[in-house]
């Protein structure tokens, strides 16, 4: 095939560049390969940093702990609408806020049940305490009287088990009992 059977001339014109900023544009050219090269990398540096530094600022997920200090069961508990079970430890939620909205479920035992109590579902608002950033795991009190107290700890023992240290006295006697 020849050169004339094609419909477009050879060879064929570049389309005029359309620039933004052509004074950026011709600054561009006139750097040196080793400039560009810097220049792109110093980019991509921000960018890796800029990721680092909102990771690094971002709260890490957090484990929930209740701790029960009442003569009735907790069923089920939740803390922002986040699930703390109805023992032990749940974890891995975000926990953020200046306050908590705890909400709980009192069942009965067997005994309860004879007396005719019923269950309960119970909703308190409380102020968020302080966290570090090492603290990964937010301690639930449930107290007599429905009262709940809560605490952040970089640990599974509680920061308030000295403050409560009577419940934690009866409760060891309801076990022993």
């Amino acid at each position: 095939m020849t050169r004339t059977a094609w419909k477009t001339p050879w060879p064929r014109k570049k389309a005029p560049e359309v620039r933004l900023f052509p004074s950026l544009a011709k600054r561009w050219k006139r750097l040196s390969g080793r400039q560009r090269t810097l220049i792109h990398w110093l980019a991509l540096a921000a960018l890796v940093a800029s990721y680092f530094i909102w990771q690094y600022s971002r709260m890490p997920g957090a484990a929930l702990y209740g701790h029960n200090h009442t003569d009735r069961p907790i069923f089920s508990y939740f803390v922002n609408d986040n699930w703390g079970g109805n023992g032990g430890v749940t974890c891995c939620w975000r926990i953020e806020g200046k306050t908590l909205k705890v909400d709980w479920i009192k069942d009965r035992t067997s005994k309860q049940a004879r007396q005719g109590i019923e269950e309960e579902t119970l909703s308190i608002e409380i102020p968020n305490p302080p966290r570090k950033r090492t603290d990964d795991t937010l301690h639930v009190h449930f107290l007599p009287g429905d009262q709940v107290r809560v605490a952040w700890s970089d640990k599974h023992t509680s920061p308030l088990k000295e403050e409560l240290s009577e419940f934690y006295a009866r409760d060891q006697e309801r076990r022993s009992e």
